[in-house]
C-alpha cells in the first residue's frame, strides 16, 4: 500500500490546536512543527508504510489554476510568516526522517498526490490517501482509502458516494455545479449540495448533463422546471470551475513508487535538530522508534 499525505492540513490543524507557546532558542514558534512531526511519526508507527510521501504546496499564487483563472483562492489571506517559516522546518523534518517529500510551483499537493495515486495504479498498488479534504475523495478507486486520521475514519471506494454524496468519479462535476467557496470557485448560482448530488445521480458526468438539459425538469428536486435555463446560462462558469477543481494526475513528476520507500532517519541530524529547536524527550523517542522500524524492515527484505 502506498500512502500519500497531504501535509498542508496537519500542519494547519497542528498550528491552530497546538498551544502556541512553544518556541525555539530565538523565539519563533515551533507548535504546528511539533504537531506535525508527532502526527507524522504516529502514523508510521501505526500504518508501517512500504511507500509513503508527504505533498506540500508552495504557495497559493502560481499554480496553473491560477493562469486559467486568476481570482484561484484569491480569498484566502496569506499563510502568517511564523507558520511559513514552520512549513520550511516541517520539509527539512520529513528530509532527516527518512521520508519522501514533494512539492510545485506550478501544481497543487492535490496533483502531486493524484499523480503518484495514478503511477502507483499502473503498478497495481492500492493508495491510501491520509486527509481531511473532501475534494481528494475523486481519487478514490477500488483497493483504494480515504484516511481522515484526525477523525480516525476511513472510507474505501464503495462508501464515498454515502459519505460525500457522489462518487468519485463524478466528484469533480459536482463541485462545478456547486463551486468551491473555501477556493473561490463560483461554480452555477443557486444550484447547492443537495440539488448538485440529485443531478450527478442521474448523469454520469457534466459532458451528459449539458447533452440533455431538458431531462433535469423531471428530477424530484426543488426548482427543477427553472434549472435547465440557469444551468445553460451558466454553462461556461461550470466548464471552468470543472478544470479548477478535477485533480491533475499527469503532472511532470520524475517519481515512481520504487523511489518512496522511507530510508532510515538521520538520527544524528534529528537529534541536532530537535535540540536547536528546543523539543524534548517524545519526539526523540519515536525517531528511535522510528529506526528500529526501519532497521527491521530492510533485514525483512534481506532475508527474502
Amino acid at each position: 500500500m502506498l500512502y500519500l499525505v497531504d501535509a498542508s492540513v496537519y500542519v494547519f490543524r497542528a498550528y491552530y490546536s497546538m498551544p502556541p507557546d512553544m518556541a525555539d532558542s530565538e523565539g519563533r514558534p515551533t507548535h504546528a512543527l511539533f504537531g506535525f512531526a508527532r502526527f507524522l511519526g504516529d502514523l508510521i508507527e501505526r500504518a508501517r508504510p512500504e511507500y509513503l510521501a508527504v505533498a506540500f504546496d508552495e504557495n497559493l499564487t502560481s499554480s496553473f489554476r491560477n493562469r486559467i483563472y486568476p481570482a484561484y483562492k484569491a480569498n484566502r489571506d496569506p499563510a502568517p510568516a511564523d507558520l511559513l517559516w514552520q512549513f520550511a522546518r516541517c520539509r527539512e523534518f520529513c528530509g532527516l526522517a527518512g521520508i519522501r517529500h514533494l512539492s510545485s510551483d506550478e501544481y497543487e499537493a492535490d496533483d502531486i498526490i493524484g499523480t503518484l495515486a495514478a503511477r502507483g495504479r499502473d503498478c497495481g498498488l492500492p493508495f491510501t490517501v491520509v486527509t481531511r479534504d473532501k475534494d481528494m475523495a475523486q481519487l478514490v478507486r477500488d483497493g483504494d482509502v480515504y484516511w481522515d486520521y484526525a477523525a480516525n475514519e476511513r472510507y474505501r471506494y464503495h462508501e464515498i458516494e454515502s459519505r460525500f454524496g457522489v462518487s468519485p468519479e463524478r466528484f469533480a462535476d459536482y463541485l462545478a455545479l456547486t463551486g468551491d467557496s473555501v477556493d473561490n470557485i463560483p461554480g452555477v448560482p443557486g444550484v447547492g449540495p443537495k440539488t448538485a448530488t440529485a443531478i450527478m445521480r442521474e448523469f454520469a458526468s457534466l459532458d451528459e448533463l449539458y447533452a440533455d438539459l431538458d431531462r433535469v425538469r423531471a428530477l424530484p428536486i426543488r426548482g427543477a422546471a427553472k434549472l435547465p435555463d440557469r444551468l445553460r446560462t451558466h454553462r461556461e462558469a461550470a466548464y471552468l470551475a470543472r478544470r479548477l477543481t478535477a485533480i491533475a494526475c499527469d503532472m511532470p513528476l520524475e517519481i515512481g513508487p520504487a523511489a518512496l520507500r522511507p530510508r532510515a532517519p538521520d538520527m544524528a541530524g534529528l537529534t541536532a535538530f530537535f535540540d536547536q529547536l528546543g523539543f524534548g524527550p517524545m519526539l526523540r523517542r519515536q525517531a528511535e522508534r522510528l529506526a528500529a522500524l526501519s532497521a527491521a524492515g530492510r533485514a525483512s527484505v534481506t532475508a527474502r
